[in-house]
């Protein structure tokens, strides 16, 4: 009895033992594969799963979720013969589960291998300028080619950045001599540029100052010719009238003309620049005698041109004199 309570204990026992190993539980973001004596049955995805013991196995677990690759920085020569140190990272995400098994070994190694030569294929049909320049181009190149080599492996490259390029340092040091002499130049032609545009805003000040300079003068000239105009206008009136008053016999418009005009002849010895004493033996009786004089010659021109009318002009005339001595006389 005792032998037999034992026994089935052990089938028991034995029976747990087969049904543990039954039972297959997937984590979320992997996946397993099921291989039967040796050959590939089916995928397990999350959750609970029940096998065969000793019939079925799990192959492999695979990693669904997005994986980051670090690419090793290795050197590459550009299309320019420059030597450069390049490295980067690569997420990869797989999609196929069995053919990330069995489609390759090492996968993750194969991924690396494909990266560096991808890059280093890249880089070498681009010169250095374009290379430091391009990043964005270089990754969506190595992208392209990658993804369709790990697409046979079940596996999908998202991304792949460029993290670093450097050149050799002597060829760092000339890059930073050419920058500065690029600074230097754009420096000078704003320079010069300022300089340039100041120069043209201050001849356009100076040309709009002697437009105005000019409109000035012109506009003074103008009025001063019609100033001019007008006095002699007024100097013309001014005469006829006192033409028109002898040809009418008026003798005091002669006498006013003939004074007026030898006042002003004094006037401009006297405000002469050169002259600051003016010193003449001159009396203003005997100034008065010349134009009572002038006046008498007058008189007597009236005189004869009135031959119709003698015995008036001569009352004049005889007026006239009269007048003239008294003036002398005072």
């Amino acid at each position: 009895m005792e032998g037999f309570i034992a026994v089935l204990i052990i089938f028991a026992a034995l029976v747990l033992l087969v049904l543990y190993m039954g039972v297959v539980i997937v984590p979320q973001g992997y996946a397993y594969t099921v291989e039967r004596f040796g050959r590939f049955m089916r995928v397990l995805g999350p959750g609970m799963h029940i096998i065969i013991p000793f019939f079925d196995r799990i192959s492999n677990k695979v990693n669904m979720m997005e994986q980051v690759l670090e690419v090793p920085s290795q050197e590459a020569i550009t299309k320019d013969n420059a030597l450069v140190r390049v490295d980067g990272v690569a997420y990869f995400q797989v999609v196929d589960p069995a053919a990330a098994t069995y489609e390759v070994n090492n996968l993750e190694y194969a991924m690396t291998t494909l990266v560096n030569t991808n890059i280093r294929t890249v880089v070498g049909s681009m010169d250095l300028d374009s290379l430091l320049a391009g990043r964005d181009q270089i990754n969506a190149m190595v992208l392209k080619v990658v993804d369709e080599a790990a697409a046979q492996w079940g596996t999908k490259v998202t991304r792949i950045e460029i993290r670093d390029i450097l050149p050799p340092q002597e060829l760092v040091d000339a890059m930073s001599r050419q920058m500065i002499a690029e600074r230097n130049k754009r420096a000078a032609v704003l320079e010069a540029q300022g300089m340039r545009e100041s120069e043209i805003l201050k001849a356009e000040g100076e040309k709009q100052a002697q437009i105005l300079t000019a409109e000035g003068e012109r506009q003074a000239a103008f009025l001063e010719a019609e100033a001019r105009e007008r006095l002699a206008q007024a100097e013309a009136r001014a005469t006829q009238m006192v033409s028109q008053a002898i040809a009418e016999g008026d003798v005091r418009a002669i006498n006013y003309f003939v004074a007026n005009n030898y006042v002003k002849a004094l006037e401009q010895l006297a405000a002469a620049p050169n002259q600051k004493v003016l010193m003449m033996p001159l009396e203003a009786s005997s100034v008065i005698g010349s134009i009572a004089g002038i006046a008498e010659l007058a008189q007597e021109a009236l005189g004869q041109k009135g031959g119709a009318s003698g015995g008036n002009g001569g009352s004049a005339g005889a007026g006239g004199a009269g007048g003239g001595m008294a003036t002398r006389g005072a």
